[in-house]
């Protein structure tokens, strides 16, 4: 077997690569890290971010359906990670970190409770396999990263405890004024008030703690915001000329990673160190949790304690769904300044209708788009 496929169903706890001893740097989910003098705070940073697997023994999907996602729902599980990602920098922050045994607050537990293997829970697989449906997927059937993108825009939309303001850029191409009026709908593409922002009363999965601390925050008119941009990165295989842009997309501080991996073989990326990609494996099966009678979650299987996979950034599939998120207006003008110095830029940016074409001139060369500017871009 390929050592970068291998899976945690495949090794045993001592049989994992330890991090390496590096002096490049190592860049998870928008931190730089020292391999040399921070290899404690690496393992706590990826340890804390949400591990969602492979489950068996839930309530059956759609009261009849499969009880165990092991074999096809890698992907829906990835989607369920970044998303993950998204809803701890909303509610707790990007510098949040979990302690194994610490009294959880009430906000992580809300998180968790939305990701349960139940029909009720926001984010269930349940939820994401029968949403997918209606994009042309039957249940038990594999996801690409568009539609499991596609699926979490529409299941966001019933979420009124974290309010996101979810955005699909498709074409490759991101239109800032469709971000702006979806993440400001009370005004008009002027930027002048059009209505008052709806009344709505937050929602805890069940925990009240916290809710009232995001009331004032909603005083800031701007639903924070999850932007998944599905791309193709080459045909067959990643083009080379994109490996530094992917790379560099690790680093932005609005930064929730990328799904993708191989074909069948879905991974979550939240990294690089060198020309190695860092993600977190869906691959493994384990038991289905149920919330304890105090409405605590057991979360130690929610967590990858161990060293995290790498794999040649060469070796990743070129199709892939890279993920932003931006809790405020001035976090997303920031992305934007940002994004535009990033090599090679592999998804154009303008403002206005998305029907117009892009100033720069662009010909159709096999199926992509090439620009005067160097940026090129694929359509799926």
């Amino acid at each position: 077997m390929d050592a970068a496929t291998l899976t945690y169903d495949t090794l045993g706890f001592g049989e994992f690569e330890d991090f390496p001893e590096t002096s490049e740097p190592v860049w998870i989910l928008g931190k730089e890290f020292n391999a040399l003098t921070e290899k404690d705070d690496i393992l706590s940073d990826v340890t804390s971010r949400l591990w969602f697997t492979y489950r068996k023994n839930f309530p059956p999907i759609g009261g009849t359906g499969p009880t165990s996602d092991t074999g096809w729902g890698c992907m829906l599980r990835c989607g369920q990670m970044i998303l993950g990602e998204a809803l701890v920098c909303r509610h707790l922050g990007r510098d949040w970190r979990w302690v194994r045994g610490q009294p959880p607050r009430g906000e992580y537990i809300g998180i968790l409770n939305a990701f349960l293997d139940k029909k009720d829970s926001y984010y269930s697989l349940h939820q994401i396999a029968q949403m997918g449906v209606g994009e042309g997927k039957s249940i038990g059937q594999w996801y690409g990263p568009n539609t499991v993108a596609q699926v979490l825009k529409k299941l966001t939309v019933f979420d009124s405890w974290s309010r996101l303001a979810v955005h699909v850029a498709m074409d490759n191409t991101v239109v800032m004024k469709e971000i702006k009026q979806l993440c400001m709908p009370w005004l008009d593409y002027g930027g002048a008030a059009c209505a008052e922002p709806p009344g709505w009363m937050p929602k805890h999965n069940g925990c009240l703690e916290g809710a009232c601390a995001l009331a004032e925050e909603e005083t800031a008119l701007w639903k924070p915001l999850v932007l998944l941009i599905p791309l193709r990165l080459g045909l067959s295989d990643i083009n080379k000329a994109y490996i530094e842009t992917l790379k560099q997309c690790f680093q932005l501080p609005q930064s929730l990673g990328v799904i993708g991996g191989k074909p069948n073989s879905a991974h979550y990326f939240i990294g690089y160190v060198g020309e190695e990609l860092i993600y977190l494996d869906p691959h493994t099966t384990q038991s289905a949790v149920e919330p304890c009678e105090d409405s605590q979650v057991p979360d130690d299987t929610y967590h990858c304690q161990h060293p995290p996979c790498r794999m040649h950034i060469c070796e990743i599939d070129p199709s892939v769904a890279v993920g932003f998120f931006c809790r405020t207006e001035d976090d997303f003008d920031d992305w934007c300044m940002r994004i535009r110095k990033v090599q090679y830029a592999v998804f154009p940016m303008r403002w206005g209708n998305a029907a117009y074409a892009t100033s720069i001139g662009r010909t159709v060369h096999s199926g992509r788009f090439w620009d005067k500017e160097c940026s090129l871009s694929f359509k799926d």
